[in-house]
């Protein structure tokens, strides 16, 4: 009977019945509707949660979770590109799938690296390295958080802008290519779901009983002499972020089925 109780909730929610954001009728009165026992009504309410549809907030009820049209970041791309995502690069990549970029103002600090970082680009803890983050929106919705981190042997053979705070229009790593002639030859990436940490949580808008995941990319960059360049951290909420890797010779409108559908919402 909880299967039945959940389809037909379910089905309201998708004739829009039952809107995104709207709260679903308590546990009272779902049982008086179904005629239905406590222990029925709760198993209904987890199909749906299970399958997104639904989330319970602490103290106020369980509401229609936002739907939102998914973006999806391709990790293989041409060696040259800005696999960065800074500048109009990720602006470009982001309007030809017919979506709205924008990007926070670039934070710039100076730090010390964490045994990870110096591990990724071959430093001794006690080095220095400049790091920039962003802030990433789609669609005016939080989309995703980038950090990224330069030796600073990069910024003392020339590429001072890395220091200053503002974008990188032309995308770092064209910068890097005709600043000091260090041309990308290729990435590493590394890919770990976690869960959000409380700054996170509160930048996406991110329930805080962690019903939503992050995944987190690690890509280390490479030069033509085998240096590594950069470390770029990206954090992406899982109910809105996917990710494809193209393998071998495919057609040009398979690469990204989901930006070339007809109809495809355009809005979080």
């Amino acid at each position: 009977m909880y299967r039945q109780i959940a389809e037909d909730l379910r089905a309201q929610i998708e004739v829009g019945q039952l809107p995104p954001g709207a709260r679903l009728p308590t546990e009272i009165e779902l049982r008086e509707t179904y005629d239905a026992s406590r222990h029925t009504i709760r198993d209904a309410i987890k199909v749906l949660t299970t399958q997104g549809l639904v989330e319970t907030r602490p103290g106020q009820g369980t509401f229609v979770v936002e739907r939102i049209s998914p973006f999806v970041t391709t990790l293989t791309q041409v060696v040259g590109s800005d696999g960065s995502g800074e500048g109009s690069p990720y602006i470009q990549e982001v309007v030809a799938k017919r979506r709205l970029p924008r990007a926070s103002d670039v934070r710039v600090e100076i730090r010390r690296v964490d045994h990870r970082i110096a591990r990724e680009l071959q430093l001794n803890v006690e080095d220095t390295v400049v790091s920039r983050h962003q802030r990433r929106y789609i669609d005016e919705k939080a989309w995703s958080l980038q950090t990224s981190f330069y030796p600073m042997w990069i910024i003392e053979q020339g590429a001072a802008r890395l220091i200053q705070a503002s974008n990188i229009e032309q995308g770092t790593v064209d910068y890097l290519k005709t600043a000091i002639g260090a041309e990308q030859a290729g990435w590493r990436d590394t890919l770990t779901v976690r869960m959000p940490d409380s700054d996170e949580a509160r930048f996406f808008g991110l329930p805080d009983y962690g019903r939503v995941s992050v995944i987190e990319t690690r890509r280390t960059a490479f030069d033509r002499q085998g240096r590594r360049i950069r470390l770029t951290v990206s954090v992406y909420p899982a109910d809105r972020n996917e990710f494809a890797v193209n393998v071998g010779d495919i057609p040009a409108d398979a690469e990204d089925p989901a930006s070339s559908a007809p109809g495809q919402e355009t809005g979080g």
